[in-house]
C-alpha cells in the first residue's frame, strides 16, 4: 500500500486535522478577490496516519547517514551527534525571531560571537562574518571582499586563478563574481605546477582560489611558495574550507598565508548534509580585508552584546537575516562538546581511516597518484574497463551491498575517479565491511560483468536512465488517467 504516491492514497474530504471554527470578524475579507486562488491548490487529502507512514517509508527507502555508511568524497559525509539536534531545539534558540531587539536576545549574540571566536581560532583568521548561506556562498562572498578590497586600491583586476582539481563551484563563483577564470593544470604528484603558476601571474590577477587539502586528498605541501608568488604579484590568496576536517588542530590557513577561507559548517562542525541544505559557510578574512565584510555583526561591548553595523567600505549585506541561525547553534555545541583537543582528534583519525581504506583497496582499483593521502582517497576504475564495467556501475553495485556510492567522475583529472572520504566517525568493522564490499565488487568486474550493468537489483527502484531523465527531467504528478 504505501509503495503508493500519496496522491494515489487521496480521497476526497479525508482530512488529518480539526480546527476550531475562527471567531476572527470578516475573516472573509482578509484577502483581496485578486489574490485568492480560483481553483484548489490540489494537495492531496490523506489521514495523518497515512502521512506518517508514507513520509517513514520513503525515509527507509533513502540512504542516510544515520542509516549506513556514506563515503562521498570531498563533501564530509559524517555522523553528526545528536546532542546538537537538541541544543538546536531548545525553544529559547529555536523560537526566536531574526528581527527581536538584541536586548531580548543576549544568549543568541552571545552564541554568534563565541562561534565567530572559535572559528578564527580554528582558521588562523582576524575577522568573520556568519552569514553566507552555503560553501558557494561563501565563494562569492569571499570573491566580492576580495574585489572591494582591489577596487579601494584603485584596480579592480579581471582574473582569478584556480587548478584544474578545483571544486566546480569555484569557476562558477568566480564567474559570478564578474571575473574571468584561468585554469592551471597540476603537476605529475597531483599539486599546483608552480611554474605554471608563475606563467599566468601578472598585474591582472585577483585572486588565486585553492582547495587545501586538495580534492584528490593531498595537502599542497608548496603553499608558502604559492602564496608569496600570488601576493608578489599583487594578488589575493582564498581557501575553499571544504576539507578542512583533515586539518583541525594541526595546522590553519591563516597560518598558510592564506587571506580569504570559507568554512562550511555544515560538512566539518555538524549539520544534517545534504537534501539541498540548510548549510552555513562562514566567511574569515585577514585584517587588511576586514572593513570590508558584511554586516551588520555580532559584538561584544562591555557585559552585552549588539549588532554593529559595518563601516562606509563594507560589500553590505549577503542576507536576509544573519545566516543560517539553527547550523550555527549546531556548529556552536559541536566545538565546545569536543573542544581542542577533540577537534584535533577529528581529523587524526579522519587521516588513519582514509589511508586504512586505501591500503586495503590499492590491490584492486588503481591509484593515479600516490602521493601520501590525508582525509579523502582518489581512485580509478581505468582498470576495470577491459572487462567492460566503468566507475558508474560499480556505484550502481554498492548500492545491492547497502552502501551509498562514492564521488564518482570527480575531479575531473582523474579518468573514472573514485572519490571516498570515510571521516572520522566510522568503525574499523564499517570500514572492512565496505571494503569487502569494493573488493568483491571489482572480482564480480572480472567474473560477471553482466550482474554490474544491470545493478542496482535490490534497491527499491532498479538502474535509471540517468540521461534521459536530466534531458526530459518531469517532476509534475499527473493522475494515472491523465498520462495516457
Amino acid at each position: 500500500m504505501y509503495d503508493k504516491l500519496i496522491f494515489d492514497l487521496s480521497k476526497p474530504g479525508k482530512t488529518g486535522v480539526s480546527l476550531p471554527q475562527t471567531d476572527v470578524p470578516h475573516r472573509d475579507n482578509l484577502i483581496p478577490d485578486q489574490l485568492r486562488r480560483k481553483e484548489p491548490i490540489g494537495l492531496p487529502e490523506v489521514s495523518e496516519p497515512e502521512v506518517m507512514r508514507h513520509f517513514h517509508n520513503l525515509s527507509i527507502k533513502n540512504h542516510h547517514i544515520d542509516k549506513g555508511f556514506y563515503p562521498l568524497g570531498s563533501c564530509t559525509m559524517k555522523y553528526n551527534p545528536k546532542i546538537n539536534e537538541v541544543t538546536a531545539r531548545l525553544s529559547g534558540l529555536a523560537d526566536l525571531h531574526p528581527l527581536q531587539p538584541a536586548e531580548q536576545v543576549q544568549g543568541a549574540l552571545r552564541l554568534l560571537v563565541e562561534l565567530g571566536e572559535a572559528l578564527l581560532e580554528v582558521s588562523g583568521m582576524d575577522g568573520v562574518t556568519l552569514q553566507p548561506a552555503a560553501g558557494a556562498h561563501g565563494e562569492l562572498t569571499g570573491l566580492l571582499l576580495m574585489r572591494a578590497y582591489h577596487e579601494s586600491q584603485g584596480h579592480p583586476r579581471r582574473k582569478v586563478i584556480i587548478p584544474d582539481s578545483a571544486h566546480g563551484t569555484n569557476p562558477a563563483s568566480i564567474i559570478t563574481a564578474g571575473y574571468e577564470v584561468v585554469q592551471i593544470p597540476s603537476n605529475a604528484d597531483g599539486l599546483i605546477d608552480v611554474q605554471a603558476l608563475k606563467n599566468v601571474l601578472d598585474t591582472e590577477v585577483a585572486a588565486m582560489m585553492i582547495t587545501n587539502p586538495n580534492t584528490l586528498g593531498m595537502f599542497e605541501s608548496n603553499i608558502l611558495e604559492v602564496a608569496e608568488l600570488v601576493h608578489n604579484a599583487g594578488g589575493l590568496l582564498y581557501m575553499d574550507g571544504a576539507n578542512l576536517n583533515a586539518m583541525l588542530g594541526i595546522t590553519r590557513p591563516g597560518d598558510m598565508n592564506f587571506d580569504v577561507v570559507h568554512i562550511n559548517l555544515h560538512k566539518t562542525f555538524s549539520t544534517p548534509h545534504g537534501g539541498g541544505g540548510p548549510g552555513a559557510g562562514p566567511v574569515a578574512v585577514k585584517q587588511h580585508l576586514v572593513p570590508f565584510l558584511p554586516g551588520p555583526l555580532p559584538v561584544k561591548d562591555g557585559d552585552k552584546y549588539h549588532w554593529q553595523e559595518p563601516g562606509p567600505q563594507s560589500i553590505g549585506r549577503v542576507g536576509s537575516f544573519y545566516g543560517n541561525f539553527g547550523v550555527l547553534v549546531r556548529a556552536y555545541t559541536y566545538i565546545l562538546m569536543m573542544g581542542a583537543e577533540g577537534l584535533r582528534q577529528v581529523s587524526e583519525r579522519a587521516v588513519i581511516n582514509a589511508n586504512y581504506l586505501r591500503a586495503l583497496l590499492e590491490p584492486h582499483y588503481e591509484l593515479p597518484y600516490k602521493r601520501r593521502s590525508l582525509h579523502e582517497v582518489v581512485f580509478s576504475g581505468d582498470g576495470l574497463k577491459p572487462y567492460g564495467v566503468k566507475t558508474t556501475d560499480v556505484a550502481k553495485r554498492l548500492l545491492d551491498y547497502g552502501y551509498h556510492a562514492p564521488t564518482i567522475y570527480f575531479p575531473l583529472i582523474v579518468h573514472e575517479a573514485l572519490m571516498i572520504e570515510p571521516t572520522e566517525t566510522e568503525s574499523k568493522e564499517t570500514l572492512d565491511a565496505f571494503a569487502q564490499a569494493m573488493i568483491n565488487i571489482a572480482e564480480e568486474a572480472r567474473t560477471n560483468p553482466e550482474l554490474l550493468h544491470r545493478a542496482p537489483i535490490a534497491t527499491p527502484v532498479g538502474r535509471l536512465d540517468e540521461a534521459g531523465a536530466a534531458r526530459a527531467l518531469n517532476v509534475v504528478y499527473k493522475p494515472e488517467a491523465e498520462q495516457k
